[in-house]
């Protein structure tokens, strides 16, 4: 959530921001949302002083007096304008809050201008693609991929998107997530296992409400949703809590399956592992002081990028434009893997610097050891990886020409050999 005194004092600063992003908001029907909201403020602040002036006045008058009665009656014909104007003032106060959750995260000065994916900017870039899989095929037309990666009964059992892992295919899911969880423990993130059921005032904190309900499954009873990552749950750890300013920063690791509905997902980029409903990852989590929450975007980075670089893919990070940044972040890093059967680069995380935005919805502070008084931290997340693209670019960059396909040697010691085998 934007800080209301921003919007206030600089609305033209707001607009002009939230205008890089291309997302349609109506400013001006916030701001008399928030004067409409203030006047009523203003309003049950005078009647609770008239309420506390006449209780002055009553006590000051013998009691059963004419004047004392007199006084009792204002008092309750005072109450009940108070009361009236409270209740007016709680459903302004919801309309306004509500009207605040609508508006998107500024997009920070660095961030480059652009409409849509087009326009973001190579970053950086690590390996050589040409030289990836000299015998690479798009996995799914591996033979023998569909015993181990079993998409049709999948489909049968839940639905398109939900494939099972059979043999050797989960055996490297299972290898691919320790190994994460491992190196980033090594990284120094407190490994923490969160539910995978959140309420709605945790996936409001995050920015999934209200602007991805689409997205993500929910349940029909208690109104719980599957989380769409782990950020989620583990963003929320600490909502309505106050840190020390010493324990920052806190870096934390989770794994969780995620799921997500992909609505309006289709064509090429769906086939295979390259867009599934459910799918495991591994998130790393930062709250941090907003002094170095750059400094940690670019320390999330790295360590994203280092486990690429242990599993030898090629890989590019882009910097994400303003129209391609999505609602919540300040920045974002996006990291793609270069599959060489699809000949195309595939996302396998994003590492975003929330700044306040979610901690000011979380109401995740830290006590300021300079004035005492609690402060808004800023929150990180990045994925660690996620599992399904980064093990297709692992299945299309080592096959070999018997049909085997070439463990890494860092992932080796998790999955227990050096090959994987469809026969």
């Amino acid at each position: 959530m934007l800080d209301p005194k921003i919007l206030r004092e600089s609305p033209d600063l707001v607009r002009a921001a939230i205008a890089r992003k291309h997302i349609p908001v109506d400013i001006d029907a916030v701001l008399a949302i928030d004067a409409e909201w203030r006047t009523r403020l203003q309003e049950a602040e005078g009647l609770r002083a008239a309420q506390k002036a006449a209780n002055s006045a009553m006590a000051a008058l013998p009691k059963g007096s004419p004047e004392f009665l007199a006084k009792v009656a204002e008092m309750k014909a005072v109450a009940a304008r108070v009361k009236e104007s409270e209740g007016q003032l709680k459903e302004h106060e919801e309309r306004f809050r509500q009207s605040m959750l609508s508006l998107p995260n500024l997009p920070h000065a660095s961030v480059p201008d652009g409409g849509g994916p087009a326009d973001n900017v190579v970053a950086a870039t690590h390996g050589d693609p040409a030289a990836a899989g000299p015998h690479a095929v798009a996995h799914w037309e591996i033979p023998g991929f569909e015993r181990l990666f079993d998409f049709s009964r999948g489909a049968k059992v839940t639905g398109a998107g939900f494939p099972f892992y059979v043999g050797d295919a989960a055996r490297i899911v299972r290898a691919l997530v320790r190994f994460f969880l491992e190196e980033n423990g090594r990284a120094g993130y407190g490994e923490v296992q969160p539910p995978i059921l959140v309420n709605a005032a945790s996936a409001t904190a995050t920015g999934q409400l209200p602007d991805k309900e689409g997205q993500m499954y929910e349940t029909t009873v208690d109104r719980l949703y599957a989380v769409p990552t782990a950020e989620v749950p583990l963003t929320n750890f600490y909502r309505d809590e106050i840190l020390e300013e010493d324990a920052l920063p806190v870096n934390r690791c989770a794994y969780t399956p995620c799921f997500r509905r992909e609505a309006g997902s289709y064509g090429k980029d769906v086939r295979g592992l390259n867009r599934l409903h459910q799918f495991d990852k591994v998130e790393l989590l930062k709250w941090v002081h907003p002094a170095s929450s750059y400094d940690e975007l670019e320390k999330l980075r790295g360590d994203a990028e280092r486990l690429l670089r242990l599993l030898g893919l090629p890989y590019r990070v882009l910097s994400m434009c303003g129209g391609d940044l999505g609602f919540a972040p300040a920045k974002k890093y996006d990291l793609e893997v270069w599959a060489a059967g699809q000949k195309r680069w595939l996302e396998v995380s994003s590492c975003s610097n929330f700044e306040a935005f979610q901690a000011r919805r979380a109401q995740i502070r830290f006590r300021s050891k300079a004035t005492g008084r609690p402060e808004l931290v800023h929150t990180l997340n990045g994925s660690a990886l996620a599992v399904p693209r980064v093990l297709a670019a692992l299945l299309e960059n080592n096959l070999q020409p018997d049909g085997r396909v070439r463990i890494p040697a860092a992932l080796v010691p998790h999955f227990g050999a050096d090959h994987l085998s469809f026969s």
